[in-house]
This record gives structure tokens, C-alpha cells and sequence, in this order.
């Protein structure tokens, strides 16, 4: 029987390196596929972070491999991404799997998300991280990575984010997962996604984090294959 095709999408950021353990894993089950957003992972980019530009990069991976139709993995921001893609164009989307996307983009989440991203406090106080986001992005510079990607929240916040119209319009059946220990998004507003799209099904992943690098790979490996 042949292989079905998989698209795992990466976070803000990240980059598809931090996908490749998950890819390894799959690739027994699909046809496993990653990319870099434009702007992320060394991919250069002129252009302003935005969800529907995220969506165009995975139209045109999709096209250069000759695929007309893919199932989605996506985290964090990757997940956004995957549905931002099945409202927009529907037939190119099979079942979607998130894991850890934050969908309430209030002014004031938004504005409590940025106040992190601050690219001089985070070489101060968490040089490791920020090594590993200049390790990520090279050549490109992390810190302007980082900017853009604080932009963007703001630009959610002011009426660019899904709203639930557009969740009613997404007839996928997609699997919203949350770790129970994710500090950066609630159950709350994961429940209230999934009750907005015609075909949800909440996961609620117990001792899970926010970081996809503390995801234990075998679980998330389980919870895709079951739900495909």
C-alpha cells in the first residue's frame, strides 16, 4: 500500500532541525516532508513575518514535490499555520495534528508574549538559548528573527488571527494537543478551538511542556500515527 504523505512544520523560532528525531520516527508509517519558513533556519526572507506568508512557503514546498494533498504536523506556531492553510485552500490539507498552538491572540496575551522576546535580555540572562538560536538561524541574525516574530503577535492581536468564522469554515478533522504543563497555552483556549471547528478532537498530553525538544518523541510518534 503506498505511503501516505506527512508535513511536519516547525514553531516560531525554530527550524525543521528540531523536527528531523520526529521525521526519523515517522518515516516508517509516511512520506515525511519539513521546510523552513522563510526567515527561519537560514532561509532568507525581506518580507514581514505573517501566518499567511508561512502558508504560501508550505503551498510552494508542496508544489515543487508534486504533491496535491498532505497531512500536517504542526508545532506551536506550525499548527497555526496548518489551519491558517486548510481555511485558505481546503483540498491540500488532510488531517491536522497541533501540539502546543496558542490561539488566544488578545492585545494583552500578545503584548504579554513580546515583553519576552526581548533579544538583549535573552542574551543576558539565557545565553544558552540564545547560542542555540544563532546555531538555528546562521547565517542569518536570531535577534532580527525574533523582532519579526514579535511583530507578528502584535499583528494577530490587531485582527489578523483566526477568528471562529474562520474555525466553522475548516471541515479537516484535526487533533488539538496540548501538554498539560504547557505555561504558554491554555487548555482553556484549546478547548475553545477545538469546539469551534466542525471535526475537533482535543489531547490533553500529560507531563508535557511548551519546548519541543522536552516532547518525548515516541509519545508525539504514537499520537500522530493513532490519530492519521
Amino acid at each position: 500500500m503506498k505511503q501516505q504523505n506527512l508535513l511536519l512544520l516547525h514553531g516560531a523560532l525554530g527550524s525543521k532541525l528540531q523536527l528531523q528525531p520526529l521525521q526519523e520516527m515517522l518515516s516508517k508509517d509516511f512520506n515525511v516532508y519539513t521546510l523552513n519558513f522563510e526567515g527561519h533556519g537560514g532561509r532568507t526572507s525581506d518580507e514581514a513575518f505573517a501566518m499567511e506568508r508561512f502558508a504560501a512557503n508550505v503551498i510552494e514546498k508542496l508544489e515543487m514535490l508534486g504533491i496535491s494533498q498532505t497531512h500536517i504536523f504542526g508545532y506551536s506556531m506550525g499548527g497555526y499555520v496548518a489551519l491558517t492553510l486548510a481555511k485558505k485552500q481546503p483540498e491540500l490539507v488532510g488531517k491536522i495534528v497541533t501540539l502546543g498552538t496558542k490561539f488566544n491572540w488578545s492585545l494583552e496575551s500578545a503584548q504579554q508574549e513580546v515583553k519576552m522576546l526581548n533579544p538583549e535580555k535573552i542574551e543576558e540572562k539565557v545565553p544558552a538559548f540564545a547560542k542555540r538560536l544563532a546555531e538555528l538561524h546562521q547565517p542569518n541574525d536570531w535577534k532580527e528573527v525574533m523582532r519579526k516574530t514579535a511583530e507578528m503577535m502584535l499583528t494577530l492581536a490587531n485582527g489578523k488571527k483566526l477568528t471562529n468564522d474562520d474555525l466553522h469554515q475548516i471541515p479537516h478533522n484535526v487533533l488539538i494537543g496540548i501538554g498539560a504543563l504547557d505555561k504558554m497555552v491554555t487548555i482553556e483556549e484549546s478547548e475553545n478551538v477545538t469546539s469551534q471547528l466542525p471535526n475537533g478532537t482535543l489531547k490533553i498530553i500529560a507531563d508535557v511542556k511548551h519546548p519541543i525538544e522536552t516532547v518525548n518523541a515516541d509519545v508525539l510518534t504514537q499520537l500522530i500515527r493513532d490519530f492519521i
